[in-house]
């Protein structure tokens, strides 16, 4: 990789775009790979996962014209997010229920960290399994494969479209597929859909903040006002999703503590499961409203 970032002008195709896009977050995983392997902080694991979900919606992108090169990287990048997960959703487990319990008396604090012994032993597992990773060569060929992508030629034919409007329209375009899978998948839907179904929704949702996210440059302030609306929805229902792993899994923690589980640990679990409960109904309320706002900035963007 060179020292001089790639760059591209709002006028050039969505092939230069997503060149460039390669480029800048393969220059950010970089960056957060040795704050990851030092481990003190877990921002550094989190924005390598965010990362690779940049780079691959950035490969999935229409127009990007990588040819066979997007499939094998994709397959690549699939694996490095498969060792990043595990290790920050459990950072956000622990860091999660620990926060729920910040009010509880200290002895019921006690009595919680007792019920995340389990979470703590799997997430040190899970880091010794990324460390593995990131000192492996099939990593070291990933960044070279990233560099190399970001590098290559755009194909003849895809340099300048015809004319300004076409141009402008091409990064635009990035954003119609994703944004008509977000509402099919919306519209399935009933009054009360299954947990899993908004997880699915939520996917969504990220897929289209990225892809508009490559769409800046031309898109300017309607583009801005779609990425924030569309985070809002994602967060509001990553924020449901959390809930309803954590419940999960402090239900599960129990069934691996001693027979019978402690009286203090079995009511400290029983208080989170009540919390977590009034924080995905929380959610449940407000995800449709969320919804709309996505559909309105996407509206006045495709329209434009």
């Amino acid at each position: 990789m060179t020292k001089t970032p790639l760059t591209a002008r709002p006028g050039d195709p969505p092939a230069v775009h997503v060149r460039a896009r390669l480029d800048e977050q393969l220059r950010a995983l970089l960056v957060h790979d040795p704050v990851a392997r030092e481990g003190s902080d877990p921002e550094g694991v989190h924005q390598m996962r965010v990362t690779v979900r940049r780079l691959r919606a950035a490969l999935k992108a229409e127009g990007a014209s990588l040819g066979p090169a997007a499939d094998e990287l994709q397959a690549e990048m699939k694996w490095l997010g498969g060792v990043l997960g595990p290790v920050r959703d459990l950072d956000v487990q622990l860091d999660h229920l620990r926060g729920l319990a910040a009010d509880f008396e200290p002895a019921e604090r006690d009595a919680v960290e007792r019920l995340l012994l389990g979470l703590r032993a799997a997430r040190r597992k899970a880091r010794q399994r990324l460390l593995g990773a990131l000192k492996s060569p099939r990593y070291t060929a990933l960044l070279e494969a990233l560099a190399a992508a970001a590098r290559s030629e755009v194909p003849a034919g895809d340099e300048f479209p015809a004319s300004r409007k076409a141009r402008a329209g091409g990064l635009i375009e990035l954003i119609k597929r994703p944004y008509r899978k977000l509402r099919r998948t919306a519209s399935a839907l009933d009054e009360d859909p299954p947990d899993d179904d908004l997880h699915a929704l939520r996917i969504q949702g990220k897929r289209l903040r990225y892809a508009a996210e490559l769409a800046v440059p031309t898109g300017g302030k309607p583009v801005r006002k779609l990425i924030k609306a569309t985070k809002e929805f994602q967060d509001l229902l990553g924020d449901h999703q959390d809930a309803v792993v954590a419940e999960q899994e402090v239900r599960r923690l129990l069934t691996e503590l001693e027979d019978p589980v402690p009286l203090d640990v079995g009511v400290a679990a029983g208080r989170l499961v009540e919390r977590e409960r009034t924080r995905r109904a929380d959610c449940r309320a407000r995800w449709r409203d969320a919804l709309a706002a996505v559909d309105s900035n996407a509206t006045k963007v495709l329209a434009g």
